[in-house]
């Protein structure tokens, strides 16, 4: 596959993902209660979905970094195996949340705070997630900024992004209640944070798909 249209399928992957991402995530707050198992459902199956979308955008960003030059082979390594880290521990926790859904198909449950395996999956949702993120972003952010292969304020963002990441890697200090911003599964945690490396990777998408094959300035 030539180069254009492997920044084409990367790009097409990362504004899927977006896409996918922006339907799911207001799924997570429809219900103030245990929400039915269809809900449960539709938004794991959107993960699922998410997930396989990222996986083939990361892909796609190591081809980009490693096309800059020898040099770039270890951060290329260090992007590709941290998502790839992400999102095995992402499709775990969907799997894990959905067994307890399929066991209890009634509705009587929530599958993100109740069952046998709901605090630990918390981790997984939670701080685990947020170091994997900020990993992958902080070695994508300076592989951008040093390589020239997207635009500068691409790996900005990644930085950015990165670092709110990190700010929520202790929450699982601060309780297990779902309501709270800042707890171990709480909502600015599990699906504000956890959704802005898949906004980041819209973004990214974007810029691809409009300028397919365009190397972008270096940081000196």
């Amino acid at each position: 596959m030539d180069d254009i249209r492997i920044r084409q399928l990367m790009g097409l992957c990362g504004i899927t993902a977006g896409v996918l991402a922006a339907i799911g995530v207001p799924l997570y707050f429809v219900y103030s209660g245990a929400p039915p198992a269809s809900n449960v459902l539709a938004r794991i199956l959107l993960n699922i979905l998410t997930c396989g979308a990222l996986l083939v955008f990361l892909t796609g960003l190591r081809h980009l970094i490693r096309g800059a030059g020898a040099g770039f082979e270890w951060l290329a390594s260090l992007v590709f195996g941290s998502g790839l880290a992400y999102v095995t521990v992402t499709l775990v926790a969907a799997s894990i949340e959905a067994g307890t859904v399929l066991e209890h198909p009634d509705g009587t449950m929530d599958p993100t705070v109740d069952g046998t395996l709901a605090h630990a999956n918390m981790l997984l949702h939670g701080s685990v997630a947020r170091l994997l993120t900020a990993v992958l972003l902080m070695a994508a952010g300076y592989a951008i900024l040093r390589s020239g292969v997207l635009p500068r304020w691409t790996g900005r963002l990644a930085y950015a992004v990165s670092v709110v990441n990190l700010i929520f890697v202790p929450s699982l200090f601060f309780g297990t209640d779902a309501a709270d911003f800042y707890s171990a599964v709480g909502w600015g945690n599990t699906a504000m944070t956890a959704a802005l490396v898949v906004y980041w990777a819209l973004a990214v998408g974007i810029v691809v798909m409009r300028r397919p094959s365009r190397q972008f300035t270096r940081l000196a």
